[in-house]
């Protein structure tokens, strides 16, 4: 075993489960993927900290009870078909490929989309699918989707998005209405309606463009 594979348990043992990740569906994904291939080669040996990692500018990898508890929360099914918002260097996006059918990596930075693709390739992902488009407008071409998950935290989550959210879906979001520590919320649609419960407290970044709107200045 590398130090990689040492640390990778480690995450899983030290982190994921004592913070109540009990879906083993989750956690073998998680035992799976690399982390290490989805971060710059100078940060590898942070690859499995328990934080927020920073992977270019402004962007991080959530921290990584953070991403579990979302993606446990989120239920996704074999043959789902799940949205990432915000897919970045797509760690969250090779994790829902071990849990669904299909994903929509959603990314405007076209580097992160790069590292992306070529971290998939090494781990011989071929159900993910990179789009380069703003991601505020989520992907019409694909909707509805039958999971839509967030790789940061947002202020709030645009309409264009939650209505492309399939009867019975499901969305899982770190919210930051006011910039301060976020709620993880699960959304569902059920009857057209959409419902929202907070899981758990989360400080996790704010994605390029969900930040708060500028106000009018007099």
């Amino acid at each position: 075993m590398s130090v990689f594979d040492d640390a990778r348990i480690n995450m899983i043992e030290s982190q994921l489960r004592p913070s109540k990740v009990t879906d083993e569906r989750v956690i073998d994904a998680f035992a799976r993927i690399r982390r290490e291939l989805f971060v710059p080669p100078a940060l590898r040996a942070m690859a499995y900290i328990d934080d927020n990692l920073p992977v270019s500018g402004a962007r991080y990898l959530m921290q990584p009870m953070v991403a579990a508890r979302l993606l446990q929360a989120a239920a996704v099914k074999p043959k789902d078909v799940v949205l990432v918002v915000g897919a970045g260097v797509g760690y969250e996006a090779a994790l829902l490929a071990m849990l669904g059918r299909g994903v929509i990596a959603l990314e405007e930075d076209g580097v992160l989309a790069r590292d992306g693709r070529s971290a998939l390739v090494d781990h011989r992902i071929a159900s993910v699918n990179y789009v380069e488009e703003t991601m505020a407008l989520g992907h019409k071409a694909r909707a509805p989707y039958d999971v839509i998950v967030f790789g940061g935290g947002v202020t709030a989550v645009p309409s264009e998005i939650t209505a492309q959210l399939a009867e019975h879906g499901r969305l899982v979001v770190v919210s930051r209405p006011h910039e301060r520590v976020g709620h993880a919320t699960l959304i569902t649609r059920a009857g057209g309606v959409l419902a929202q419960r907070v899981i758990f407290d989360a400080v996790t970044p704010l994605l390029p463009g969900f930040g708060p709107k500028p106000g009018f200045v007099f």
